[in-house]
């Protein structure tokens, strides 16, 4: 049995994304058993990253800014097309979306999921800021929006997630799409293989 100080960081470490006991367990054992220079490290490097990073104020993407910006490289990217946004559920979904240099459009994070059986999460996500940069381009410096690439992951969260977003924008007439079924059902786009996910996007669907 470990005791109360290390129970209470094994709880912390489990409050990560994808963190299981055993994982969490081994974190904290490691820090533990740590020199106590490795730990300050380690301390001062969150502190500074949380000090340092701010949310994009268009697509809610962390990025490090030392003054007064309010978009991160992607969204202030001249050169972007600012009529197309693409809808994603996480963070290290645009990465691996953005990094394969085919979509020269904008992004939207989502934040999150929808249950297939838990319809009150849909507060958990960012629906209305959504709705709201389709309604007022202007607003967020965009153009009006022609089309909207629905790339949540094909798990049945991801599933639940699209059929939502696509029923309460469908009436703005934009052109809705959704990557193509070339990835396996259940899969998250941070762990596909660049090819994969660049076929998907290229033969996306309307809806």
């Amino acid at each position: 049995m470990h005791s109360k100080s290390i129970q209470k960081l094994i709880k912390a470490f489990l409050g990560l994304p994808s963190v299981g006991s055993r994982t969490a367990t081994r974190f904290a054992l490691h820090l533990i058993k740590s020199p106590n220079e490795e730990v300050k490290t380690f301390i001062k490097a969150i502190i500074e990253a949380k000090e340092n990073t701010k949310l994009c104020f268009f697509c809610f993407n962390p990025f490090e800014s030392s003054g007064e910006e309010k978009l991160c490289e992607i969204c202030s990217e001249s050169r972007r097309d600012r009529r197309t946004i693409c809808i994603v559920e996480k963070e290290s979904d645009l990465i691996a979306i953005n990094q394969l240099k085919i979509y020269r459009g904008l992004f939207f994070i989502l934040g999150g999921t929808l249950s297939p059986l838990r319809k009150e999460n849909i507060k958990k996500i960012r629906i209305k800021e959504l709705l709201d940069r389709i309604n007022n381009p202007k607003k967020y410096n965009i153009e009006q929006l022609e089309e909207i690439i629905i790339a949540t992951n094909f798990t049945s969260e991801g599933e639940a997630t699209a059929l939502y977003i696509e029923r309460v924008i469908k009436s703005s007439n934009i052109k809705i799409t959704r990557l193509a079924r070339g990835l396996p059902k259940g899969s998250e786009l941070e762990y596909i293989d660049e090819e994969t996910i660049s076929c998907s996007f290229k033969d996306r669907k309307e809806k």
